[in-house]
């Protein structure tokens, strides 16, 4: 199975204008993409290549020698941005990753994870199962910003039945559960997709569906309209793994990096 990761990259954002070129303790936050999508690829091979609408990104994908292709700025998406990417310049990929530009800490494990599991479903997407611990800060990071953090209820097989912006399942008897062990079990949505050619092609064409507006999730346009989600199990990782969208966040990362634990320069 021939595999691309495909990075979009917009230089356009309301809230940070510029942000992949951004620098985070001296390299880049496309850089570092770039650099975590390479060391997942280095097992199956896998091509990576930057979508973006932008000069100044194309060259500085020119700078870091990482493959760019232009495309319309008035596409919608980032999923839309990759299909473009892909009919221009990765034709033969059956299989295809979406990580986002601003997701520089992504674990490389976690997208060769993804890669590994391609035929186990038309999407495949990581998830970690919380400690109670991690439980319990996701809990009080709800009672601030109440839509941030996705949950997933997934099957034995490890099928996704549903995602939520609530935490789910909820559990009548919590005190057992947390009394049997030190894992509860509530699965983390990790927002990183991959797509087999053809998922990609119908995803692209749908419309935004009643539970994808409710709760503001894409990946329920896919189960709403059919598509199969695996959701495979990955380690959770002591990095900030989540979109950095604001100047902020990058000096909330740069303090979190300054005791030696960036992965750049690892």
């Amino acid at each position: 199975m021939k595999t691309a990761i495909i990075i979009p990259a917009r230089f356009g954002s309301t809230r940070f204008p510029g942000k992949p070129l951004h620098p985070i303790a001296g390299v880049s936050m496309l850089a570092r993409t770039v650099d975590a999508s390479r060391r997942a690829a280095e097992a199956s091979g896998a091509l990576v290549l930057v979508a973006t609408d932008d000069e100044r990104i194309a060259a500085h994908c020119a700078e870091i020698g990482v493959q760019s292709v232009m495309t319309d700025p008035a596409l919608a998406s980032g999923t839309d941005r990759v299909r473009a990417a892909a009919e221009m310049a990765a034709a033969e990929a059956d299989f295809v990753v979406n990580l986002q530009g601003d997701a520089p800490f992504t674990p490389p494990a976690q997208v060769a994870a993804v890669i590994e599991n391609a035929a186990k479903g038309d999407v495949v997407t990581p998830v970690v199962q919380l400690s109670w611990e991690a439980l319990d800060a996701l809990r009080a990071r709800k009672k601030v910003t109440p839509f941030s953090g996705t949950t997933c209820i997934r099957g034995a097989d490890g099928k996704a039945i549903w995602f939520s912006k609530t935490i789910v399942p909820a559990m009548r008897k919590e005190d057992k559960l947390r009394a049997a062990g030190g894992l509860s079990p509530v699965y983390q949505h990790i927002g990183l997709y991959g797509y087999s050619r053809g998922a990609l092609e119908r995803v692209a064409g749908m419309a935004p569906s009643a539970y994808e507006e409710l709760e503001g999730l894409e990946q329920l346009r896919f189960l709403e309209n059919g598509l199969t989600i695996h959701a495979v199990e990955v380690e959770p990782s002591e990095l900030p793994s989540a979109g950095i969208d604001s100047p902020e966040d990058v000096a909330h990362v740069e303090q979190f990096l300054s005791d030696g634990r960036d992965p750049y320069r690892g």
